[in-house]
């Protein structure tokens, strides 16, 4: 005797709670991976590690001619990241001092005292800038051997964990001829 495709399927029954346990698992498996890596591809892209390189770029340098007797000064940077990802400064150097240049925070203290904190890095997300002003970040550079004069170009070096080193020139400028808003 022939079976027919229709003899078939009714020998095989109606599905019991088994079988649709059983397939209903076996969807949720690769539905759960699915799931996982587009979590992680978000978490990934959120982070900033997708995407067109970091694109670092500095500019608008000003370093504050020193106080007489002062070993140290202020200098002053517009870091911009036009690139799709996050790049972090780890190290500035300038040429022609003795020493080496920090990385500084400026906190407020009560009854409107401030302090500088020295930072190890800080970051720069993609598509923004950093604005260096005496009351965030900005350096601390100490004084070169050889005075400077107001009009003074001074090299410094910027080390991005990405982008790798920057170079670009300061002006010096008279403390309180420059407005940092």
């Amino acid at each position: 005797m022939r079976r027919t495709v229709k003899d078939r399927v009714s020998a095989l029954g109606r599905p019991d709670r088994r079988r649709l346990r059983d397939g209903a698992l076996a969807a949720l498996v690769p539905f759960a991976a699915c799931s996982v890596t587009l979590a992680g591809l978000t978490t990934w892209v959120g982070a900033g590690r997708a995407g067109s390189p970091a694109r670092v770029d500095v500019v608008h340098g000003l370093v504050l001619l020193p106080s007489a007797g002062v070993p140290e000064t202020a200098a002053f940077f517009d870091i911009v990241n036009e690139g799709g990802s996050a790049d972090t400064l780890l190290r500035v150097t300038a040429r022609g001092v003795a020493g080496e240049v920090s990385l500084s925070e400026h906190r407020m203290g009560r009854g409107n005292s401030a302090y500088r904190s020295e930072i190890d890095s800080v970051s720069v997300a993609a598509g923004e800038s950093l604005v260096m002003t005496p009351q965030g970040v900005d350096l601390t550079v100490p004084v070169p051997m050889v005075p400077w004069q107001v009009g003074d170009a001074v090299t410094f070096t910027f080390e991005f964990r990405r982008s790798g080193p920057v170079e670009v020139r300061a002006v010096v400028v008279r403390p309180g001829s420059v407005s940092f808003q």
